[in-house]
């Protein structure tokens, strides 16, 4: 039996009939084409699906989708575009903190909810809000000298 569900996803109100079993993470990227939260583990510890949901990051592939009706999304895509990246999406390229891409959008959402609560956070408590979210590739330096940055910069626009 499929419900309805309503979800505010990057500033626009969407609606889809789901099945109860449909995790958000499939209908953002089966129903809607949001394909920047990736499928990693299914299992909640990879971080590669990582949203904001309310402003708090969350994988996707954990949350079921009728949970989320009339609630909040921020995927990757609602951060900013090529035109206009947000300051830790150009952060990450300056930094060569992406290099597959697999985990970016999971770590810039998770550095994100990280910023808006605390914008200057100490390397611990970005290692600390990072640690949901895995990377095969950087080694994790870079990662963390891009959210710095980001952090300093964002800090000179407030």
């Amino acid at each position: 039996m499929s419900a309805q569900v309503k979800i505010l996803v990057n500033g626009e109100w969407k609606t889809a009939s789901v099945e109860p079993q449909t995790t958000l993470l499939e209908l953002l990227r089966e129903t809607w084409g949001l394909t920047g939260a990736k499928r990693g583990c299914d299992e909640g510890d990879c971080g590669a699906c990582t949203v904001l949901l309310d402003g708090q990051p969350v994988n996707a592939c954990l949350v079921l989708a009728v949970r989320v009706n009339g609630r909040k999304v921020t995927t990757i895509e609602g951060l900013g575009d090529e035109e206009n990246p947000h300051p830790l999406q150009t952060a990450f390229v300056q930094h060569g903190a992406l290099q597959c891409g697999y985990c970016g959008p999971g770590m810039i959402l998770s550095a994100k909810a990280l910023l808006d609560v605390n914008p200057s956070p100490t390397e611990a408590e970005i290692r600390q809000a990072l640690s949901g979210n895995l990377c095969r590739c950087t080694g994790y330096s870079k990662i963390i000298e891009a959210v710095r940055s980001a952090s300093q910069g964002l800090k000179k626009n407030r």
